[in-house]
């Protein structure tokens, strides 16, 4: 007999989105095919459907596109910022207008629950490009400088973990100081950005301002060596970030690097565990951990241990996984089957050290990518699951007694992005934020961005600041 609580299926409809059969490259304010006619497929991880065939960027494409980009950049730059403006608040009110369309395309595209890219993605993607129009004629007054200068061409890198989120961190800035931009999103999701490069053109944006290369890494590779381009931004990986580092080295390329981590979500005795539970459960298993910010190790008081731990066990058994397009579902698809290899991975080898491995009980669909959510216990800094990010819905649980050993626990990494406190102490909050190296610190809350806030790490989280005003300073000559 079915439950009172059981939810009927409620999914949104795949009608509101129309995906061509091929996609080219967008340069020069065009599609247009690669140079050498190479393509790949563009796979829904839910469904493991082939959604697209989307054109691969060479060596060749990635000059055609800074040369564009280049061109672009005089008149684009000399603009009054108002004008610019007008391009910006122009796009950001044609998201708007898209954004359901937008929802549906990145849901089945990233594999992400449909009410994440509605009610998360959509909503700060347009927010970011109405903050940064505000912006366009007020650089005077931003804090660098009288007539501060755009730095030229940007090259710019995004994951597929928040394909049209990272794009709209990258692109509104600079469009804002007046650079132009050759974007490569990941390969895994490359629909959103090839959808915003369409409504680029239904804002009229001059051709070549923003060009989008869809590839792999070697398009990548290739645009962040390209002579042309002044400034590099990057999202994605530590190994990846640290191989960037290296070849801009000596170019005088500027940079911002937004890499890996492994956040500390702390949990005090005078926490309200309720509260506390939810801001676990959406700093872990929110995108199914695939995060760069996740709070992926839980640091609890040993007094609350065992109630905090039974609490989450129940919270975690309701969760729902299945079709990230039903507006019921908690949990949706991990984006690869690379990625769900390495989250697999990881957790054997939690196991295999010893670490006390509990999975939520749920069914997981016969096709595509998944991983149920899972957490380890009877885990010692020392283990891996505890050391590496594992870009999944992985959660580690240690303990802690004082404040000074969360703090050194939290700290224990060679990453630094994000942490979270939980405490109704003030002073507390207080105490302990300003002791963690970590660039955001979040108190009584877990994974809250909003465009006005700067967003970056410290260590082997990369360097330079995203969003607010500090986020205008990566893309103007202020030396």
């Amino acid at each position: 007999m079915a439950s009172a609580f059981e939810y009927a299926p409620a999914p949104e409809s795949r009608s509101v989105v129309d995906i061509a059969p091929s996609y080219g490259l967008f340069i020069d304010g065009e599609f247009t095919e690669a140079a050498d006619g190479k393509v790949f497929k563009s796979v829904s991880p839910s469904s493991e459907e082939v959604l697209s065939e989307v054109a691969r960027a060479g060596a060749e494409d990635v000059d055609r596109a800074v040369k564009a980009a280049r061109r672009a950049f005089e008149k684009w730059s000399a603009l009054p910022g108002s004008e610019r403006a007008k391009y910006l608040f122009r796009i950001a009110r044609i998201i708007q207008e898209r954004s359901r369309e937008l929802a549906v395309l990145e849901t089945l595209d990233n594999g992400k629950p449909i009410r994440e890219t509605r009610d998360a993605d959509l909503p700060l993607v347009a927010a970011h490009f109405f903050y940064y129009a505000g912006w366009a004629d007020k650089l005077d007054h931003a804090g660098y400088g009288a007539n501060p200068r755009p730095l030229g061409v940007a090259g710019q890198v995004i994951p597929w973990n928040f394909p049209l989120l990272m794009l709209a961190w990258k692109i509104a800035p600079a469009l804002a100081t007046g650079n132009t931009v050759v974007l490569k999103p990941a390969e895994t999701t490359p629909l959103s950005a090839l959808f915003f490069a369409d409504i680029c053109r239904q804002a009229g944006l001059p051709r070549g301002v923003v060009n989008i290369l869809t590839g792999y890494g070697d398009a990548g590779a290739a645009l962040v060596g390209h002579p042309d381009v002044n400034k590099v931004a990057f999202t994605g990986s530590t190994a990846v970030g640290k191989a960037i580092a290296r070849q801009i080295a000596g170019t005088g390329k500027r940079a911002t690097l937004e890499l890996g981590g492994k956040g500390a979500n702390i949990v005090f005795d005078d926490a309200p565990v309720d509260q506390a539970v939810e801001g676990i459960v959406t700093g872990i298993f929110f995108n199914q951990g695939q995060v760069c910010c996740a709070g992926s190790r839980l640091l609890v008081q040993e007094s609350v241990q065992d109630e905090v731990l039974d609490a989450l066990k129940r919270r975690l058994s309701t969760l729902r996984l299945g079709d990230p397009l039903d507006k019921n579902t908690d949990i949706g698809a991990i984006n690869s089957a690379e990625q769900l290899s390495r989250i697999t991975a990881l957790a054997e080898t939690g196991e295999a050290e010893g670490a006390e491995r509990w999975t939520a009980p749920c069914d997981l669909p016969s096709a595509g990518y998944w991983f149920a959510p899972t957490l380890f216990t009877n885990v010692t800094q020392a283990h891996t699951v505890a050391r590496d990010e594992i870009f999944g819905p992985v959660l580690s649980v240690l303990t802690f007694r004082t404040p000074d050993e969360a703090v050194a626990k939290a700290n224990n990494t060679q990453y630094g992005l994000s942490a979270g406190i939980w405490t109704e102490k003030g002073s507390r909050i207080l105490a302990v934020a300003g002791k963690l190296r970590a660039g955001v610190v979040w108190a009584n809350t877990f994974n809250k961005f909003d465009p006005t806030s700067p967003f970056g790490g410290y260590k082997e989280s990369g360097f330079g600041r995203e969003g607010g005003r500090h986020g205008l300073e990566a893309y103007l000559d202020v030396r």
